[in-house]
């Protein structure tokens, strides 16, 4: 029997119940029809004009993304803008597009418990501990052993897919650190969060000027964590190959397959600088 649409929405909700994103937040699907046959579906964290083509080209009946394209309200999707111009090239070519953001970011193998995996943190346990018992936002756990900072950075470079931006790090680079906090994606709101300041070192994305230097300044005075800073996409896409793996289980006779394009905005850095200890 062939599979459709409707049997992925079905398996995709068991994964990552939408009830479980913020409220703020917007997932599921986009654009597409339940009884639309599906033989094939792309993962990608970003629904872009290269992931949007690649889906397409490689006649995929959905794609499936981290990031929701209508996550902030619209009020037109004329093919003269960005974003309608995207939902028109996947209707015309019979592709939906389904969305798990924040609904994906909290459970067990979701998006920051795999970050904290492939880092290497034993009995990690979620920053916000969400309704479930391993579920919530981020986690936080412990290296088998002490690694300097630098060392720990080059790590953390080594498991995550390469970017123009590397990895940014704040602290001396040859602090110990051992226990680790994670957050994939954007993450400056959890820099107050108890088991944040506990930690040795915070790992997340996008960092502002302000806010990092505060929580730095902060340290000097009661303690807190060195930070290391990563891409976005490089922290989140991760997550895709074991969604896929999940997926295929669940629904056999589909193909499921991991966009390799990266989608990271930013295409080469100029000037970094590197502390003269190192």
């Amino acid at each position: 029997m062939t599979a459709t649409l409707a049997d992925l929405r079905r398996v995709a909700e068991r994964f990552w119940p939408a009830e479980t994103a913020e409220a703020w937040d917007r997932v599921g699907l986009v654009t597409g029809r339940d009884d639309a046959p599906l033989r094939r579906v792309l993962l990608a964290v970003d629904a872009v004009g290269a992931t949007v083509d690649e889906a397409i080209e490689w006649g995929a009946g959905a794609l499936l993304t981290h990031h929701p394209l209508l996550l902030r309200g619209v009020h037109t999707v004329a093919e003269d803008t960005a974003k309608g111009a995207l939902l028109a090239r996947l209707i015309r070519g019979d592709c939906a597009l389904l969305a798990a953001h924040t609904n994906a970011d909290s459970p067990e193998q979701g998006v920051s418990d795999v970050l904290a995996v492939r880092l290497g943190l034993s009995a990690s346990e979620p920053i916000v501990p969400g309704l479930e018992p391993a579920a919530g936002l981020g986690r936080v756990g412990e290296l088998d052993g002490e690694l300097s900072l630098a060392a720990f950075a080059e790590r953390v470079a080594a498991a995550l897919p390469a970017t123009a931006g590397g990895v940014r790090v704040a602290g001396d680079p040859e602090r110990l650190v051992r226990r680790v906090a994670v957050l994939g994606g954007a993450g400056d709101s959890l820099l107050d969060h108890p088991a944040v300041r506990g930690a040795d070192v915070y790992v997340t994305s996008d960092l502002r000027h302000h806010p990092a230097q505060e929580s730095l300044e902060h340290a000097l005075v009661v303690g807190g964590p060195a930070l290391v800073d990563v891409s976005h996409w490089a922290s989140e896409s991760l997550w895709l190959e074991g969604a896929a793996d999940r997926l295929a289980e669940a629904l056999p006779g589909v193909e499921f397959r991991v966009s390799t394009i990266r989608t990271d905005p930013w295409t080469f850095a100029v000037g970094g600088d590197r502390p003269l200890s190192w």
